[in-house]
C-alpha cells in the first residue's frame, strides 16, 4: 500500500536517524503523548536506535488506560441491568474493573455489544425501543465529535432510550499536570496528531511559552515519529521552545471547526478523574445542561461505587512515565495480554501491551524476532 511505502521507507528512516545523531550534542528527554505513537516507537525499536542521550518517556496517551476504575465499575453495573444493552468499542471489554470485566459479563448473559461507531448504538436504540441502549464513550478529543453527533442524532429523533456513559479526557491539562510535577523530566513533547486534527494546536502554544518546552504535533508512522523527534531535538539544541507541526498532511492550526462546534454544543469542560493519576482540574467533558437527559451515569444512579485497584499493578507509574512496564514484578508473568491486571496491558494503545507485543523482557532486551524490522533494519 502506498502509505506504507511512503511513511515506512527504510532509506528515509536511515536519513532521519542519521540527522538525529548529527544534531544531538546533549542528553534530552522527550515524551510522546499518544499510545499509538508509543506502539510505533516500541514495535519498530525506534527508542533503541536513538542516540544514547535521547530518552523517550511514554505518556498517558491511551484513553482506555486512563479511564478510571470507578467508570469501569459503573459500566459493569449498568451492563448488569436486564433492561440495558451496553455498547462499546471492543478494546473496553477486557479492561478489568474491581472484580470482573465487560467480556465476562457478556459471557454470563449481559447484553454487551461491540460497535464501530456511536451511531451504531443510536441505530440499535431505534430498532429496540423496548430496551435502554447505553454507549460507553471513552476517548480524548479525537472521538468526542462522533459521540457528540450521536447525541445530537438521538436528540433529533427524540429517542428516550439512548444514553451515554461519558469518560472523555483532554490532553493539554494532562500535559500541564505532568509539567507541574516536582519530579518532571520531560523537556519536549510529541503531541498527538489525531487530537490536533480535531482541536488544532492553539491550546499548546501557551504551554510551550509558559514552560519553555518544544511541542511537535506528530503523526503515527515510523517516519512521522523520527521526523517529530528530529524537530524536537533541533529546538532543544537551539534553545527554542515553539509549537511546530510535523503532521502537515492532516493537521491545521485551527483544527476542525465543525467538529469543535459539535463538541461545544453537547459537552462542557469539568474536572475529571484519570486512572493512576488522580483528578486533573478541567480535564474532561461532561454534558451541557441541554443534554443531561442523555447522561447514563445519572439515569442509572451508579454514583458512589467503591473501587479497588489490583495491588500488584503499577499502572499509575506507567501512565505518568515514571516507571517502565519491565519495572513491574507482574509484567509478563501474572500480567499478560491474556490475563491483564491493569488497562495498560489490555488496550491496543497501552504501554505494557506495546512492550509485551514487541518482546521486551525484564532485562530490557527485545527477544529475537519479536519486533518489526521496518525501522530497525535500517540502522
Amino acid at each position: 500500500m502506498r502509505y506504507l511505502d511512503e511513511y515506512r521507507d527504510p532509506t528515509l528512516a536511515r536519513g532521519l536517524l542519521a540527522a538525529i545523531h548529527t544534531v544531538t550534542s546533549k542528553p534530552w528527554t522527550l515524551m510522546e503523548v499518544c499510545g499509538g505513537q508509543t506502539h510505533t516507537i516500541v514495535r519498530q525499536g525506534i527508542d533503541e536506535l536513538l542516540p544514547a542521550g535521547i530518552r523517550m518517556i511514554h505518556g498517558p496517551g491511551c484513553p482506555v488506560c486512563v479511564t478510571p476504575l470507578e467508570l469501569i465499575d459503573k459500566a459493569l453495573a449498568v451492563a448488569g441491568r436486564p433492561e440495558v444493552i451496553l455498547t462499546s468499542y471492543g478494546d473496553m471489554l477486557r479492561v478489568p474493573g474491581t472484580s470482573t470485566d465487560l467480556l465476562a459479563m457478556r459471557a454470563r448473559g449481559s447484553d454487551v455489544r461491540v460497535v464501530y461507531s456511536p451511531l451504531d448504538a443510536v441505530r440499535i436504540a431505534v430498532e429496540r425501543p423496548d430496551r435502554e441502549v447505553v454507549f460507553f464513550a471513552v476517548g480524548f478529543e479525537t472521538t468526542a465529535p462522533a459521540n457528540a453527533m450521536a447525541v445530537l442524532r438521538a436528540h433529533a429523533l427524540g429517542l428516550p432510550n439512548f444514553s451515554v456513559l461519558v469518560s472523555h479526557v483532554l490532553v493539554p491539562p494532562a500535559m500541564t499536570t505532568l509539567l507541574d510535577a516536582p519530579d518532571c523530566q520531560v523537556q519536549a513533547f510529541l503531541a498527538a496528531g489525531h487530537v490536533c486534527a480535531v482541536m488544532g494546536w492553539t491550546q499548546y502554544e501557551p504551554l510551550s511559552e509558559r514552560y519553555r518546552v518544544p511541542i511537535v504535533v506528530t503523526g503515527f508512522e515510523p517516519l512521522d515519529i523520527l521526523e517529530g523527534i528530529l524537530m524536537a531535538v533541533r529546538q532543544l539544541e537551539e534553545g527554542r521552545a515553539e509549537v511546530e507541526n510535523q503532521y502537515v498532511r492532516a493537521v491545521h492550526r485551527a483544527g476542525n471547526i465543525a467538529a469543535q462546534d459539535a463538541i461545544r454544543r453537547v459537552f462542557t469542560i469539568r474536572d475529571r478523574m484519570w486512572r493512576g493519576i488522580g483528578t486533573i482540574p478541567m480535564s474532561g467533558f461532561a454534558f451541557t445542561d441541554e443534554f443531561t437527559d442523555y447522561d447514563a451515569e445519572t439515569r442509572f444512579a451508579v454514583a458512589g461505587l467503591t473501587t479497588r485497584e489490583h495491588p500488584a499493578c503499577i499502572a499509575g507509574n506507567i501512565l505518568t512515565g515514571t516507571r517502565l512496564p519491565t519495572d513491574c514484578a507482574a509484567y509478563g508473568t501474572v500480567c499478560t495480554p491474556r490475563t491483564p491486571l491493569g488497562a495498560p496491558m489490555v488496550s491496543t494503545e497501552g504501554t505494557c501491551a506495546a512492550f509485551h507485543n514487541a518482546g521486551r523482557t525484564q532485562t530490557g532486551r527485545t527477544q529475537t524476532g519479536a519486533q518489526s524490522t521496518t525501522v530497525a533494519s535500517s540502522s
